[in-house]
This record gives C-alpha cells, structure tokens and sequence, in this order.
C-alpha cells in the first residue's frame, strides 16, 4: 500500500473512531446519571431522543471534520465515504434494533448520517480557506 492510501484510512478510521468514542462515551454517562433510565423515557421519551440525535449529529461532525483535517488530499471525498459508511452502518444498526429502539431514532440516525459528514468537511475547507489550518 503506497503512504497515501495509508493516510487516508487512518483518517477515516480517526474520524470514525471520535465521533463513536464520544457517542458512546456520552450514552454511558447519561445512563449512569439517570437520564435514560426507564422513568424518564415515560415522562419525555422525545426530548431524550432529540438530545441523543442533537449530540450524535454534533459529535459525527467533529468526527468528519477530524477526517477531513487528516486527509492527505480531498477531504470531500474522504467525509463522504465516511458519511456513507455511517449510513451503512446505520441501517444495519436500525434493522438489528429495530423491535429495541423507537423507529424516530432509528430512522434520524440513518438520515444525519451524510449530513453530518457533509458538514464537517465543509467545516474544515471554511477554516482552511480562513487561514485557520495550515495546509
């Protein structure tokens, strides 16, 4: 594998793996603290699952714009396939869960997927294009 290729999984396997770390990461304390226990899903299962996609769509773009930051060449390109592969995953996550998850949940965090990669990228040629990040 020439040293490109390399630099180009590595940045999409550090996007990917950010924004999973913090995902989970922040899924596990608000379990810990309560906030998605039993009772509070009946008194306002929509708000929990609004702030769940809220920080998920925020933590995928800081992910992508991570990815786009590392990529040795077209960060468009490398947030996209990101993007897609999220979408993938995703979708087989939904399947999987299904009969577990309320179909909203399931259903956003398909549809933020490409957005939120969209988004970081873009993100990044903004602060690249400012003068921001050093090329």
């Amino acid at each position: 594998m020439n040293k490109t290729l390399l630099k180009s999984i590595g940045a999409i396997l550090s996007g990917f793996l950010l924004g999973a770390i913090l995902s989970i990461g922040t899924d596990f304390l608000m379990e810990r603290s309560g906030m998605m226990s039993q009772e509070h899903f009946k008194e306002s299962p929509l708000y929990i699952i609004l702030l769940v996609i809220a920080y998920r769509f925020v933590f995928n773009v800081t992910g992508c714009y991570l990815t786009a930051r590392l990529a040795p060449n077209k960060p468009m390109k490398h947030v996209i396939i990101i993007g897609i592969i999220g979408t993938v995953l995703s979708i087989l996550g939904a399947i999987a869960m299904w009969e577990y998850a309320i179909p909203l949940y399931n259903i956003s965090i398909i549809l933020i997927s490409l957005p939120s990669a969209w988004l970081g990228g873009k993100l990044f040629l903004k602060t690249q294009k400012n003068g921001e990040v050093n090329g």
